[in-house]
């Protein structure tokens, strides 16, 4: 049956009826756009899951779609096996030796099978040796064999390229690319680091950061000195030799070092960049199919690879503008061990941030595994596109079915169950979350001839020259605009003696007798300050200077001596005018020569002892011009500042000081108030209880009275009481009125008594706001004063040559 031309997108195969079997007329056409979310293929062994990848690819790529292409096994090459002439001359050289005897035939007679077979096979689907031919010029094809010179070798770790990002915008992405550069480089020497608590990574982390940020590219020779001597200080709030101490600094240097010395590692920084740019365009703008051979290296090395490839598609993707249309594809075939769903290899990090954030730079990634339960459940929800071959256990089907429903939350998973458990060879079920349905189809036949994996010696014979630099199109073929990255840094080396300037020489020029000279560390402080290159091998003379200064004043109380370094670079002669103050201590100064090291010979004589004496002479003299110290005082509180005593913290200081002054005064008048009022308290206290007692006497003769008044008057009506005791019932009332009267009395001193308290306490307050008033004013009262120096007070210590790398 011969398949309807397709007439767009990315063409698979065709659909195949799901009672019959059969193939029918309806061609699978993939919206290439569709690829931006991702996709994954698997099958088990003889699915046809690598025809259907080497498929996929020669679709892109006859659409313009550069790709790069992960092939751990080497089936992938297979796409440089394409033969428009489909003669059997052109099949024979890739014919198994093994499978020919098995057959009892010649190669030569296998071969003329293989390419009948190809030519009948493509005339099925209405395809012949012109579409071969299409995708022979529609992209160039290159097999990169990093570690290995049977191909076009990579430079995977030669050149740490700085990358041409922006730190304030892209600092996030540039952290990932050298996270996964440090975590392949540690795993190939068995060191599974974390980069959250790895020292080792943390480390080579920070160090290719520090020059990345000042524009450096770094080779892993730099790295390693730097690793042995790291141009930075600290390592976050620790020193790094407290962080990190020297001499297990010095175990992970030989480590290296022994990888790096080894013969075979040589092959690892030979060869064409790491530039994706130019592996995905030519310097003409014609797209490219990028494959990375990596069926010869261990899996340790794989790791280190993919990580790296992809934290650089990571990088480089981000420079790019956004897009919705597919401006290149990533295939990753045989996926196993590199995002798995529980371990965390350095390659799954890039992996899952290209599945979570490539969309939106028009970069499309396609997996490639046998077994489902190989994938991180993450980068499975990812995916929006599933093309489902033969499986090879239920639990195999039953992570797929997860997947899918995951993916697509109306799948009708018992009919995938059904189409999924009845699939043939080569049939695959497609399903696509831009669809409405999933599709079931079978593969069209490959254009390129499906030997199987290839050896080295096989990939050898290919005729292949590393591309140039990349100039990408003005347009990518999805109309999106591309930029490749710029071509390595060369790292800096020492010119031969011959190309030297005539001021310059290898040889670190004589300084005088007793005079020390010394080079600056690159991980000094000041060294940008003082104009100086950690990265630069041309070293310039400056004079270090260490001088004591004294600061005295009688009358202030002060005898202050500091220190005053600097740095002052050397022209014809010696300029104090020109120091650069900064602090500086030994670490900062290397005795031994810098390797490959230039010297600017100076005009200043620095090899005769007069000239650091003269030299001396006027930084003295300068000193005393122009060095004095401004202090404070407070002539009411009689208080100075201290050397290097901010306004503020003397202010501050004054308040503290009129504060405690303010409190010894309210000391003072709080105890002579406090007999007056010890007195008054004491005569209310007396007032109180005689209040109290009052109240008693009169509760108790109202009592009384009440009672005795009762039993009168019912005495009299009852005839039983005379006059007389109406009589004396009333003398006792006026008696009660005389004690109400008493206690009224009482009432009253003791609340004249109360008042006198109060007024003490309300007297005493307002001295002690008056006394607080009166101090805290006088911490305004603030003026300054000069303090010189003397010729006597300054003592130059040490006066030295130090070579600055410029």
């Amino acid at each position: 049956m011969t398949a309807t031309t397709h007439t767009a997108g990315l063409f698979l195969g065709a659909t195949v009826d799901a009672e019959s079997g059969d193939r029918t007329d309806t061609v699978v056409d993939y919206d290439p756009g569709d690829l931006t979310t991702h996709g994954v293929i698997v099958g088990m062994t003889g699915s046809g899951k690598t025809g259907l990848g080497i498929i996929f690819l020669e679709e892109a790529l006859l659409q313009g779609i550069p790709t790069l292409i992960l092939d751990p096994k080497g089936d992938m090459t297979n796409l440089l096996l394409n033969f428009p002439d489909l003669l059997p001359s052109d099949f024979e050289p890739w014919i198994d030796p093994a499978e020919a005897r098995k057959e009892s035939k010649t190669e030569a007679e296998l071969a003329a099978e293989k390419a009948e077979l190809w030519k009948n096979g493509l005339d099925s689907w209405g395809m012949d040796g012109t579409r071969i031919g299409a995708l022979k010029e529609a992209a160039g094809f290159t097999i990169y064999t990093p570690g290995s010179s049977t191909g076009v070798p990579l430079n995977i770790i030669g050149s740490l390229e700085n990358p041409d990002l922006d730190w304030d915008t892209e600092a996030e992405s540039l952290r990932e690319e050298i996270q996964g550069f440090a975590s392949g480089l540690l795993g190939l020497l068995g060191i599974d680091a974390d980069p959250i608590s790895s020292r080792e990574h943390i480390l080579i982390s920070n160090l290719i950061e520090h020059a990345w940020r000042n524009g450096q590219s770094l080779d892993l020779a730099t790295l390693l000195a730097q690793i042995q001597r790291p141009p930075i200080r600290k390592l976050g709030v620790f020193e790094i030799d407290s962080f990190y101490p020297e001499k297990e600094r010095m175990e992970l240097t030989m480590k290296l070092n022994g990888l790096l010395a080894s013969p075979s590692f040589a092959e690892w920084m030979e060869g064409a960049p790491l530039d994706i740019g130019s592996m995905l365009w030519d310097a003409d703008g014609k797209p490219q199919a990028a494959i990375l051979y990596l069926a010869h290296l261990s899996e340790e090395e794989r790791q280190f690879i993919v990580t790296l490839v992809l934290s650089k598609v990571v990088t480089w993707m981000r420079s790019q503008a956004g897009t919705g249309d597919l401006r290149a594809m990533v295939y990753m075939d045989e996926v196993f061990g590199f995002v798995p769903p529980t371990a965390e290899p350095p390659a799954k990090k890039p992996i899952l941030t290209m599945l979570k954030q490539a969309r939106a730079f028009g970069v499309g990634m396609l997996l490639s595994t046998q077994n489902p339960v190989d994938l991180d459940y993450k980068a499975m929800s990812n995916a929006g596109t599933w093309a489902v071959g033969r499986l090879q256990t239920e639990r195999d089907k039953a992570r797929i079915l997860e997947a899918l429903q995951s993916a697509r939350g109306d799948s009708d998973t018992a009919a995938l169950d059904k189409v999924i458990s009845g699939l043939g060879k080569r049939q695959f079920l497609l399903h696509n979350t831009h669809e409405k349905e999933p599709a079931l189809f079978t593969t069209r036949w490959a254009l390129s001839y499906l030997a199987g994996p290839l050896t080295r010696q096989q990939v050898a014979t290919f005729d292949q020259t590393a591309p140039h630099i990349a100039a990408p199109p003005a347009t990518a073929p999805t109309g999106a605009t591309t930029a490749a990255a710029a071509a390595p840094a060369p790292i800096a080396e020492t010119p031969p003696a011959a190309s030297l300037d005539g001021d310059e020489t290898p040889v670190m020029p004589a300084v005088a007798d007793g005079v020390r000279a010394h080079h600056a560390d690159p991980a000094a402080p000041w060294l940008a300050d003082a104009g100086g290159d950690p990265a630069s091998t041309t070293h310039a003379a400056h004079v270090a200077a260490r001088v004591h200064l004294t600061f005295d004043d009688r009358t202030a109380g002060l005898a202050h001596t500091e220190e005053w370094e600097a740095i002052i670079p050397l022209d014809d002669e010696f300029d104090p005018n020109a120091a650069i103050v900064v602090d500086y201590d030994d670490r900062d100064f290397v005795e031994a020569s810098p390797e490959n090291a230039v010297y600017r010979i100076p005009e200043a004589p620095i090899d005769t002892k007069s000239f650091f004496t003269s030299a001396a002479t006027k930084l003295k003299d300068h000193l005393y011009r122009t060095e004095n110290v401004t202090i404070y005082k407070n002539p009411t509180l009689k208080l100075y500042s201290r050397i290097g005593e901010s306004e503020e913290e003397f202010i501050a200081r004054c308040d503290t000081e009129a504060q405690d002054r303010a409190d010894a005064e309210a000391a003072k008048l709080t105890t002579k108030y406090r007999g007056k009022i010890d007195t008054a308290r004491k005569q209310y206290e007396a007032a109180e209880r005689r209040v109290q007692e009052l109240e008693v006497d009169v509760s108790s003769s109202k009592q009384s009275e009440l009672l005795e008044g009762a039993g009168a008057l019912l005495g009299m009506l009852t005839g039983r009481r005379s006059t007389r005791s109406i009589t004396g019932s009333a003398r006792r009332r006026s008696s009660t009125r005389s004690r109400e009267q008493r206690l009224r009395s009482a009432q009253e001193k003791a609340v004249s008594e109360w008042e006198d308290i109060a007024a003490l306490e309300s007297e005493l307050t307002i001295e002690l706001e008056d006394i607080n008033d009166e101090w805290e004013a006088t911490t305004e009262d603030i003026e300054e004063m000069e303090v010189p120096l003397e010729k006597t007070d300054i003592q130059v210590e040490d006066v030295s040559i130090v070579w600055v790398p410029v």
